[in-house]
């Protein structure tokens, strides 16, 4: 084993395999490897400049016991960069300490010639690369020990009940729904980033955690070891960006169905929550608004003066927003100029088709910087020229026909090698240019992310899931860990998207309780696909914007007076709230703080709130409990130690204890820090 000091990076070589390992950012380090010659250069996600740190480097002997009994001299080596100190051994196995005491160490078990726990003869490295047959990359695997005890959080979106991810296997690949965000937040006070964009998995075992690269040219991670989590997420973003400073007119209702059909449906809809005096700041015109996609444009049909229909909202003080895919038909009129100028995904083999919904269909190619050119232009033509405000950046992941990751190729590499990254790159077809032509931050949907896309002007929901209890109880969790992964702008379908139907007393309860919830979430936002899908259609042709069908109406007023009345105090109840929200987007603008908060991210010395997954923190005043179940009226809440009113009721609680409250259909039960 070979350590230098290289300009203050700590350098090792051994048996074919080079590694750097050095400060970025405050207690934290970068780790990299690689069997090549030389670094790719890549910074992935560490996106953000750091200051300059004087790390510690020591390069010292030491004697070992070797397996005969006798003693050898062996080199090792540590990096320390405040908090956080890196140790590397005699045969490369790293552990990683905060202030002295183990975090982190990677698993080896591997005969190294000395008597030790990793000595043993399974032949199994700490890292693992197997060369892909042809080609430059390998498949690589790193391992570390189990810690015990200790929980992870993060990691961004799956859909699943699992608020700690120990004990999971998670797929590091995009999804409609399932968001890959590679960084966990541990329990035992440190941040880790598996800064590699590459398809894969990430295992958090009971006996070793294991993350995978199907395929790549190095191993880079990112490690920082600060304390709490507020500390770790202040240091995370601090080396992957923060959100800039949410619009204060954006705070309120944004509304949204499948889908409005034509201009006049719209109009009709936002001239109601006039009359009705209820303030709606935004309005989505959801997909199949176009010819067929990637025209990118209105269809004339229907929407004759898409620009005189802007002028009208905006002149009632509402934004709009509207659907883009990346999906372009091959009766697109940008099919063949974007193929001829190999700027759509490619294929491995076989035909040329990567998404086959209501049309034969190909996607960007989001890494080429001409592909985000071509389509930011034609977007900028048919919507942000006539007034458009932001868009709706939907099957971003990309959605594909099927997730055959080995299948599919962009100029920059094989999907599998940079794959997760694709969400943010067509974020920034959008993001860089209106950044350039407009004052007011960006602020744009989509449906997926990866590590870092916080800084992008990204307002992430989770997708379409079903209109069920369970899925609800499931998003909570979606959002808490999104939040811990770094993305603060998050949101879901207020009542689930795929609802049968809309007129189930079942369903409007779900609805309600869902709704509570979102008043109490970073954004407020009707959308679902309403069934029974029983409303014709206003044409034939088998495309453009008449043919699809739409479900029915979604806005406060659809579900009967008595929910209405239910949901126009919600509403109210939000607008009373923007200064206290604006505060919390300030906060996470400034230090990458969540509004959605874990409990243990308020309370991280209150063992009971690490075990919390059915409540929350909506930034450090309010106690949120949703109600998960089907008519459930009554609910324990936990309490952490401190002075707690309820505010349907006003009774104060004292903390450090769980209570038992009512939670009549009409409210959610919150309780305000005093």
């Amino acid at each position: 084993m070979k350590f230098v000091n290289d300009g203050g990076a700590l350098a090792f070589s051994h048996r074919g395999e080079q590694g750097r390992i050095e400060s970025w950012g405050r207690d934290a380090l970068r780790v990299r490897a690689t069997r090549g010659r030389e670094f790719s250069g890549h910074d992935w996600a560490l996106t953000e400049p750091v200051e300059p740190a004087s790390a510690q480097i020591v390069i010292e002997e030491t004697e070992l016991r070797d397996g005969d009994g006798s003693f050898v001299r062996r080199e090792r080596a540590s990096i320390t960069n405040g908090r956080i100190r890196a140790e590397v051994n005699h045969a490369g196995v790293l552990s990683f300490f905060r202030d002295g005491s183990l975090i982190l160490r990677e698993h080896f078990r591997d005969y190294d010639g000395a008597i030790s726990r990793e000595s043993r003869c399974l032949k199994l490295a700490a890292r693992e690369w197997k060369g892909l047959p042809g080609g430059s990359e390998y498949q690589l695997k790193v391992r570390f020990e189990s810690g015990k005890g200790e929980k992870i959080f993060g990691m961004g979106q799956y859909q699943d009940d699992c608020m700690d991810k120990k004990g999971c296997l998670l797929e590091l690949a995009q999804r409609n729904s399932q968001i890959s965000i590679p960084f966990a937040l541990s329990s035992l006070g440190y941040g880790f980033l598996w800064n590699n964009p590459a398809v894969g998995q990430a295992v958090f075992g009971s006996n070793y955690y294991e993350w995978t690269a199907l395929s790549t040219r190095e191993m880079d991670y990112w490690i920082t070891a600060a304390g709490s989590p507020r500390d770790v997420l202040e240091r995370y973003t601090a080396v992957t960006g923060r959100a800039e400073m949410f619009p204060e007119d954006l705070m309120g209702l944004w509304q949204c169905k499948l889908r409005y059909r034509t201009q006049e449906e719209v109009l009709a809809v936002a001239r109601k929550y006039r009359e009705e005096g209820i303030k709606l700041d935004q309005i989505v015109i959801d997909f199949f608004h176009w010819t067929v996609q990637g025209d990118w444009r209105f269809d004339e049909t229907y929407w004759p003066d898409p620009k005189a229909m802007v002028d009208e909202l905006h002149a009632m003080g509402v934004k709009v927003v509207v659907s883009v895919w990346p999906t372009v038909d091959r009766r697109s009129e940008n099919f063949v100029p974007l193929l001829d100028r190999g700027l759509l995904m490619r294929t491995e083999r076989g035909a040329l088709q990567t998404y086959d919904y209501e049309g034969d269909c190909v996607e960007l190619d989001a890494f080429h910087p001409e592909a985000r050119q071509y389509i930011w232009e034609a977007c900028k033509k048919s919507y942000y020229d006539i007034g458009v405000d932001a868009f709706w950046l939907d099957n971003t992941e990309p959605d594909l026909g099927a997730y055959d990751q080995e299948h599919y190729r962009y100029c920059d590499g094989p999907a599998l090698s940079i794959g997760n990254l694709y969400p943010q790159m067509f974020s920034r077809a959008f993001y860089e240019p209106m950044s350039r032509l407009q004052e007011a931050p960006v602020v744009n949907l989509l449906r997926c992310g990866w590590a870092g896309s916080q800084k992008y002007g990204s307002v992430i929901w989770s997708g379409d899931i079903p209109s069920t209890f369970e899925a609800f109880y499931d998003q909570l969790q979606c959002g808490l860990n999104m939040g811990l992964a770094g993305i603060p702008w998050w949101t879901c379908d207020i009542g689930g998207f795929m609802t049968d139907d809309a007129e189930d007393p079942d369903f409007r309860q779900l609805l309600i309780r869902w709704f509570q919830f979102a008043v109490y979430s970073p954004i407020l936002r009707m959308h679902g696909d309403r069934g029974p899908h029983n409303i014709p259609p206003l044409d034939h042709r088998g495309w453009g914007g008449g043919y699809l069908h739409t479900g029915h109406p979604n806005e406060l007023w659809s579900y009967g007076q008595e929910n209405y009345a239910i949901m126009r105090r919600y509403f109210d109840l939000r607008l009373s709230l923007r200064d206290y929200i604006k505060s919390l987007y300030q906060e996470a603008h400034e230090n990458g703080s969540p509004l959605l908060r874990a409990m243990f991210y308020q309370f991280p010395e209150d063992p009971r709130c690490w075990e919390l997954q059915d409540q929350y923190m909506f930034g450090a005043k309010y106690l949120a409990a949703p109600i998960f179940r089907l008519n459930q009226f009554r609910r324990e809440v936990y309490l952490p130690a401190g002075c707690w009113r309820l505010t349907s009721t006003g009774e104060v609680f004292q903390g450090g204890r769980a209570v038992t409250v009512d939670a009549p259909i009409e409210y959610m039960p919150v309780f305000e820090r005093i």
